[in-house]
């Protein structure tokens, strides 16, 4: 039995195993280390994840979902194929993935998955995480801060026992910001802060909303799938920006219309500088809570695929005065973190002696109100945002009323003067004897622990003692409603084993055929036919060697493709070019 640590992205995700003395990334079906965090339901009902649903964001937009983990927490419904999804149960369908990739690969079941989540994500989300895990079939225990995994793969990775660095996770959907100080076997998250709706998706809208002001167009008046073609080409310009400062034409056609835009890093830059600014707001926060200056950190650690941008690293330079470092992978960094966290968990050789602790992300408190006429209650804080963990913290509430017989301890998480402008947790109902105003009271106690569970205990000045773990309402199910939800999602077929790799070529034959023109889009046409053909034969041999054709000849249409982006595209004049088709036989 297998303790493993899984990265849930927001664009892609890992897992990982600590064994042999390091922290070991889990090859998926295909052969590749990261699972892109995409859904897509096929036509007769079939469930796929992975890189084939990627393929479908373009080919079949209106039944493919991505980025989802961006409202992990929340009621926002995705209709996929004439099916409902909640982002709790897409999230539950890439980490049921991540989890039967691993046993294929450790040729053993799973004890435990600890599950790594960005530090700013409040109580729904990371209860919404939890809930994810347990839809998937997987035990979590514990969940930990992105900033904390890669912490803990940096120090792991260097060396270095005596050092206070910034870590910056800049993903696809998020953003995350933390001080991290590193002595010996000690790794010490001093503060955290963050912005759950910032990152490398917030760049591709940037560059989509520029190429519609630069061609008058509205975005809402393309097609779905032209919509989408829109945003991949913007993606594929951030990631060309990121490796050279050459200027890239853009080309996007639909039907008889095509468009047309250059992007040089200049101006992305440009585009980029409010994202930026909200970048610098959160690091700012982090520094300024650690209690320490910019100039008292020994580095910058940049972690996420986002964080590759060369924009975005100038900015940091900037604004730090001192180049950030790229240590690894950013894309793997935390998922290995999760790994060594979950070697830990296993007191694995060599991790024995690692402390690792953790922050508080936000400051949890209960309502109160000033006297009689107060009807807005502000917060009082109990547990400060970035208070060391475990805490505990207590606090005395007296009566407001004259004969009040119960005191009323209602629980927030969040950093406003006004208790209902953050996020309310539960309550507690205490009994006091009826006396004057003021003179009964109730100590509450808030006791929250590494795992981010919180209890509270309230004692009431005439013996009433009431003590509960706060619980969010999505996970404090009844074991009929758990059951009944675990089956319903049972029930879904999801696509795994060995068609895994033909529903990818297939599903990229198809979106290459949504974006190429003339000779370049039948030989896509003609590619998805012939392997068709011989799936439906159902000649393993055949189908085992026709694989790798497959593959070159789609590498060869994405080559043209690139091509078509970056230079002008096939035109009428490209009609009579060979491109070598066979006859369908």
């Amino acid at each position: 039995m297998a303790v493993i640590g899984i990265d849930l992205g927001t664009t892609n995700s890992l897992a990982c195993v600590y064994r042999d003395g390091k922290a070991e990334l889990i090859e998926n079906e295909l052969g590749s280390l990261m699972t892109p965090s995409c859904v897509s339901v096929l036509e007769d009902g079939t469930i796929l994840v992975g890189a084939a649903a990627k393929e479908r964001l373009i080919s079949h937009p209106d039944r493919t979902a991505a980025s989802f983990k961006t409202w992990m927490g929340t009621e926002k419904t995705y209709s996929l194929g004439g099916r409902s999804f909640l982002p709790h149960e897409l999230s539950a369908l890439v980490l049921k993935k991540l989890a039967d990739d691993a046993r294929r690969f450790l040729g053993e079941e799973i004890e435990e998955a600890i599950i790594s989540v960005p530090a700013y994500f409040n109580d729904n989300q990371r209860c919404a995480t939890k809930l994810a895990a347990e839809l998937a079939g997987l035990p979590v225990k514990r969940l930990i801060n992105e900033p904390s995994a890669a912490a803990l793969c940096y120090s792991h990775a260097t060396g270095r026992e005596d050092c206070r660095l910034l870590l910056v996770d800049f993903g696809g959907g998020t953003l995350d910001v933390s001080v991290v100080d590193c002595f010996e076997n000690i790794i010490e998250i001093v503060a955290v802060a963050g912005d759950n709706h910032l990152g490398g998706n917030d760049v591709d809208q940037a560059i989509v909303d520029y190429f519609c002001r630069e061609n008058g167009i509205a975005l809402d008046s393309l097609s779905p799938d032209c919509r989408a073609r829109l945003f991949s080409l913007a993606e594929a310009a951030k990631l060309h920006l990121s490796q050279t400062d050459m200027a890239l034409p853009m080309v996007l056609r639909e039907g008889e219309q095509s468009w047309g835009a250059r992007l040089d890093r200049k101006t992305l830059r440009t585009l980029c500088d409010p994202l930026f600014a909200r970048a610098g707001t959160v690091i700012a926060r982090a520094v300024r809570d650690s209690g320490m200056s910019a100039g008292e950190l020994d580095g910058v650690v940049l972690v996420g695929g986002s964080s590759r941008m060369a924009v975005f690293q100038e900015y940091l330079t900037e604004l730090l005065s001192g180049a950030p470092s790229l240590v690894g992978n950013p894309d793997h960094i935390v998922a290995q973190g999760a790994g060594l966290c979950a070697g830990i968990k296993q007191r694995a050789e060599g991790l024995r002696d690692v402390v690792m602790t953790d922050v508080c992300p936000f400051s949890l408190g209960v309502a109160s109100c000033v006297d009689q006429q107060d009807r807005n209650p502000h917060m009082v804080f109990l547990i400060p945002r970035s208070s060391m963990l475990p805490a505990r913290r207590s606090e005395v509430f007296r009566t407001l009323y004259e004969d009040q017989k119960q005191i009323r301890v209602e629980v927030y998480q969040g950093e406003q003067y006004y208790a209902s402008d953050n996020l309310r947790l539960g309550e507690i109902l205490v009994q006091v004897p009826p006396d004057r105003a003021g003179s009964q009271w109730v100590e509450v106690t808030f006791a929250y622990d590494i795992n981010g569970i919180l209890e509270v205990t309230a004692r009431g000045s005439g013996g009433d003692v009431r003590r509960r773990v706060i619980v969010n309402p999505k996970l404090d199910l009844s074991e009929q409603e758990r059951e009944r939800i675990i089956a319903s999602f049972e029930e879904l077929s999801i696509e795994s084993g060995a068609h895994d790799r033909d529903r990818y070529l297939l599903a990229r034959a198809e979106r290459l055929f949504a974006e190429l023109t003339g000779p370049a889009r039948r030989e896509a046409a003609f590619l998805i036919q012939r392997y068709q053909a011989i799936i439906r034969s159902g000649r393993q041999a055949l189908l085992a060697r026709e694989r790798d054709e497959m593959q070159e000849r789609l590498d060869r249409l994405e080559a043209f493709l690139q091509a078509d982006w970056m230079l002008g595209g096939w035109g009428p004049e490209d009609e009579d070019e060979d491109w070598d088709e066979e006859d369908d036989e």
